[in-house]
């Protein structure tokens, strides 16, 4: 028992501060219907990355890679936020997934180039998660603190614009394409450093699946954060117990979990409903 408190305590606190805060944006992303943000945002932070790499020489977990990832999330997000306004013809979804193709393309090219290049893909990937340490804890326990801090203190023109981005843009234009700018930004944050640690499947899965699941059994913020918190964790401690016992990679594990309760949760529903 102790010796798995030992290997598992970290990841799992890793995964419980990534739920808490996925978790939240997932409501958003979901409402927002812009699904695979995130993994166009963490394929562009991936080009930062592996551009610090051979440029500056610099290692994945370098301030200079910090500081040039955020640089490329800060303008894309002010590129989607502008977008939303501008192109009306394309919906924000497919733009977003041309960015994605775009960002997947050039990481390509740039881990062929790159020494060690497929070391970046796989970290990209699947993260470090078991490897993780308390520095690392410490740091994302900083940057997430920072984060909801951000969060709680905008919630009110956050929610505003999620809920009816028109209306919003009728009244006031350039508020409403800072707050979607400023939103784009915060989730961008997150999942530079997320990515980092549990690497796209996982951070992708965190995201939407318990957001998802919420949304089966709940309309109210508070009782869809307790839904997604609760399965979040759970998989989180299923994948973490799966890959021990069973020597299996963590990411995929969680994620596959998550996938069976999305699952599960459909079917209870369904049969709720036809039994009501």
């Amino acid at each position: 028992m102790l010796e798995i408190v030992e290997i598992l305590g970290l990841p799992f606190l890793a995964c419980v501060l990534m739920a808490v805060v996925l978790g939240y944006f997932g409501i958003h992303v979901l409402k927002r219907e812009v699904i695979f943000v995130d993994i166009s945002l963490a394929q562009i932070a991936a080009v930062a990355s592996i551009l610090a790499h051979i440029i500056f020489k610099s290692h994945n977990d370098s301030l200079t890679v910090y500081i040039l990832a955020v640089g490329f999330i800060v303008f894309i997000s002010a590129f989607y936020a502008l977008v939303r306004k501008k192109i009306t013809q394309i919906s924000l979804e497919a733009i977003i997934g041309v960015t994605y193709a775009v960002a997947a393309a050039t990481a390509l090219f740039l881990v062929g180039v790159a020494p060690g290049g497929h070391i970046h893909v796989q970290h990209m990937l699947a993260g470090t998660l078991l490897w993780i340490n308390a520095s690392e804890i410490i740091w994302i326990t900083i940057v997430f603190s920072a984060i909801c801090l951000c969060v709680f203190l905008c919630r009110k023109p956050l929610h505003a614009v999620t809920q009816d981005y028109q209306e919003k843009l009728e009244i006031g234009l350039y508020k409403t394409l800072w707050w979607d700018f400023i939103f784009y930004v915060l989730l961008g944050t997150v999942i530079i450093s997320a990515v980092k640690i549990a690497g796209i499947v996982v951070v992708f899965a965190y995201l939407i699946i318990p957001a998802a699941i919420s949304f089966l059994f709940a309309r109210q913020t508070t009782s869809q954060l307790f839904i997604i918190w609760v399965a979040a964790i759970l998989a989180s401690i299923g994948g973490l117990l799966f890959s021990y016992y069973l020597d299996f990679s963590v990411a995929p594990s969680i994620a596959a979990l998550l996938g069976v309760e999305l699952i599960l949760a459909a079917i209870a529903k369904k049969m709720f409903i036809n039994t009501s």
